[in-house]
């Protein structure tokens, strides 16, 4: 089992040493934010996203991206985290241009999805070892825009991790202990975030609150929730208003199980729009945060809103 829970707050050191240590920052696509400027946060979603498992439906427009940006501003968000990783059409320089334009901060992933995602040539061109593209997008930017990514996204297989989800964790690993930056599990269907921790934070020694683990909601599992809450990763759930998933009606006990065991630090929101008819960022808003808020409380869900994402996203580059 993944290592026992140690809150970021503990990690850090008093005194000098503390002091002598760079301040922690969120990377966007505009460069570095203090997390305490990120605001509102929808901490999993796609602006662009393009997969052979999803023909005819790429998102692929800017102009349809950035209404969704406005009308997700216009409800109060302020921060999208865009989980789209390499070769999957992330559109870096577009990110930064409609990052500046509609005044919401947008962080990109680098990394790389399960490998039905790809082509043989896709995935050969991420190189014998991946964690040098992910080092390269963290440090010197996208495709040769300049334009960095914050988070490193990877992805397990249903119900466990297959040889590719090894060899991309392995490599998001690499790069994490390069660059401090936090690492974006896609869990399949919900399952398989045990073996994850035991992976990412057991073997390869990242400290599980520089993980956050998505899709948590589409298993509705309240035992393995727990586990995976008490091992300081984040916990994300998003995907809402999927209708084979039943993520919406489950999500408001799921999350207040966890706030009144104490981890309503470690919960994210998201709304991983994946197909142009998604409802997505502003349906977090607009429908998700109102019920949140008659179970959890207004406070509460600002703080899963809000505080959570700007721990879980914000590092200091070593």
């Amino acid at each position: 089992m993944s290592p026992a829970r140690t809150p970021p707050e503990a990690r850090a050191a008093g005194g000098r040493a503390a002091e002598a240590q760079p301040a922690r920052t969120v990377r966007t696509v505009l460069g570095e934010v203090d997390p305490a400027e990120l605001g509102i946060c929808d901490a999993h979603d796609h602006l662009f996203l393009r997969s052979p498992m999803l023909p005819g439906q790429e998102l692929a427009d800017p102009d349809a991206a950035a209404g969704r940006l406005r009308e997700f501003r216009a409800l109060g968000g302020r921060a999208v985290v865009q989980w789209t990783p390499y070769g999957m059409g992330r559109r870096p320089a577009e990110l930064a241009a409609l990052s500046r334009a509609e005044r919401v901060h947008v962080v990109a992933a680098t990394g790389l999805h399960q490998a039905a995602h790809y082509d043989r040539a896709t995935l050969r061109s991420a190189g014998e070892d991946p964690a040098e593209l992910f080092v390269t997008e963290m440090t010197d930017g996208i495709a040769g825009t300049g334009v960095r990514a914050g988070l490193i996204k990877v992805a397990g297989a249903f119900h466990g991790i297959d040889a590719h989800a090894r060899r991309t964790m392995g490599a998001a690993a690499r790069a994490h202990h390069r660059t401090g930056a936090p690492i974006a599990v896609h869990l399949e269907l919900g399952t398989g975030a045990l073996d994850v921790l035991d992976l990412l934070c057991g073997e390869l020694e990242v400290p599980p609150e520089r993980v956050i683990l998505g899709h948590l909601g589409r298993s509705p599992d309240q035992v393995i929730q727990r586990m995976a809450a008490e091992s300081g990763a984040y916990l994300a759930f998003d995907g809402p208003s999927r209708a084979h998933h039943a993520t919406d009606w489950r999500l408001p006990e799921q999350l207040a199980v966890l706030a009144v065991a104490g981890f309503g630090d470690r919960l994210l929101l998201g709304g991983d729009t994946t197909v142009p008819e998604t409802p997505g960022m502003a349906y977090l808003l607009r429908r998700l945060r109102p019920r949140l808020e008659v179970t959890l409380g207004e406070r509460m869900v600002e703080r899963i809103l809000v505080a959570n994402p700007a721990r879980a996203l914000s590092f200091r580059a070593p």
